[in-house]
């Protein structure tokens, strides 16, 4: 019976348990062993399955730690002040202002300038003071940052979202249906204005005032900051960085060329360089935790066979399209609730999602957009997601936002719903 699916059964439990404000990390791990041992793994091997599986998170583990270190690196610099000053006064004017500018700059750190979450800990920790001052609703933020994160690589083929399309194009093919990097790019898109209607309706939905208590510790003097020599050799160790990245196509290797230009030329002088990797490893090591254990919960999810299981049982009673893309998106939720990761989750999906479709009679569009959203969906709104604890690790700098009820909920209901929606009605006429 579906019911007692194992995959089904640990992405409830571990979303259950998140709810319950259990620890997310832990809250993983509880999931991903009952999962193995409900599929018929013992227990030591699901935790041998669970190691082994945190390998396909390493290089973004080590990414989070490095670009954490070069996060620190600009918060023990005048460029945060120089930066919150120029904010503070163009944006304090208005609370919609502020979080609308908030995603915009967010999208940068997925296309233009590629380092993901890591601005994060600079930007936001800084903005808390002026957030209280005009009584933003975090949540607010929150879904700004979130759509930021995910918006931009969901709709179009540059940087992370290069990647992302690249993914699909890739499975897709694989799997019976050709397609190329151009017809992902058409229809992508739908994602994108899917959030962005979401994002509208979470700013008007949280837009009464809020009340934080600012904490003396984030009340920085940011009058008169400017930038000196130190503040030069960061924005050069950063601009190495981005080089580096691209060059190479590693994050990892730019961040590291990036912090070794800030060390030897004194951005980051010799004597504090180990607080400076300690506070960076404050600031990211947590994230990167739980995406190792995410990986881990992957490869316990995949090695119980629950997810072929699952889809087989469903696809039974899915009767026409609409019911087959319903059930598409389903699975897809649940599987990148539990996993927190759209890019891993598409050659999950595209195994068994090309044939349903072809089955169904959707075209090459369709199949892109139910399978590119079905990916999408859960990511933003799922505790073990870097899109939803990337948020939280700014807006809860002084310990007032909750990563669960703040970040995670509101995200799965502004972006989730929209993205169902539209990629349901979409399908039916591509």
């Amino acid at each position: 019976m579906i019911l007692f699916n194992p995959v089904l059964i640990g992405v409830l439990l571990m979303c259950a348990l998140c709810l319950a404000r259990f620890n997310v990390l832990l809250a993983i791990l509880v999931s991903a062993l009952l999962t193995g041992v409900l599929g018929g793994i013992e227990l030591s091997e699901s935790l041998k399955i669970l190691i082994g599986g945190m390998a396909g998170n390493l290089e973004t583990a080590l990414s989070y730690v490095l670009l954490g270190a070069l996060a620190a690196a600009v918060s023990q610099s005048n460029l945060t002040a120089v930066l919150v000053e120029k904010i503070s006064h163009t944006l304090a004017k208005g609370r919609k202002l502020l979080i609308f500018s908030i995603a915009f700059l967010a999208c940068f750190s997925q296309n233009l300038i590629p380092i993901h979450i890591a601005f994060i800990p600079i930007l936001i920790p800084p903005l808390l003071t002026v957030m209280n001052q005009l009584k933003i609703d975090r949540r607010a933020v929150a879904c700004a940052l979130t759509f930021g994160l995910k918006a931009p690589y969901v709709s179009f083929s540059v940087g992370f979202g290069l990647i992302f399309h690249g993914i699909l194009v890739k499975e897709i093919s694989a799997n019976g249906m050709e397609s190329a990097l151009s017809d992902v790019s058409q229809v992508m898109w739908i994602g994108g204005a899917a959030m962005l209607l979401g994002l509208i309706l979470a700013v008007f939905y949280y837009r009464k005032p809020r009340e934080y208590l600012t904490l003396q510790h984030f009340e920085r003097q940011t009058r008169g900051a400017k930038l000196h020599r130190k503040e030069w050799v960061i924005l050069a160790g950063i601009f190495l960085a981005f080089i580096v990245q691209l060059k190479f196509s590693s994050l990892p290797l730019g961040a590291l060329f990036g912090l070794l230009l800030m060390i030897f030329l004194g951005g980051i002088p010799w004597q504090e360089m180990d607080r400076t990797i300690e506070q960076g490893l404050h600031m990211m090591a947590f994230i990167a935790f739980v995406m190792l254990v995410a990986a881990g919960f992957a490869a316990v999810i995949r090695a119980t066979g629950g997810i072929n299981e699952l889809v087989n049982a469903v696809s039974s009673i899915a009767g026409g399209k609409i019911g087959g893309a319903l059930i598409m998106l389903l699975i897809g939720l649940l599987i990148t609730m539990g996993i927190g990761t759209s890019f891993g989750t598409i050659p999950i999906l595209a195994t068994i999602y090309v044939p349903l479709c072809l089955s169904l009679g959707f075209g090459i569009s369709a199949t892109i957009l139910l399978i590119g959203i079905a990916a999408a969906l859960g990511d933003a709104g799922s505790p073990a997601s870097d899109s939803t604890l990337g948020p939280t690790s700014g807006l809860n700098a002084d310990n007032q936002h909750n990563h669960i009820f703040d970040t995670c909920v509101p995200t799965f209901v502004f972006f989730n719903i929209p993205l169902f929606v539209a990629a349901i009605l979409f399908s039916l006429f591509l």
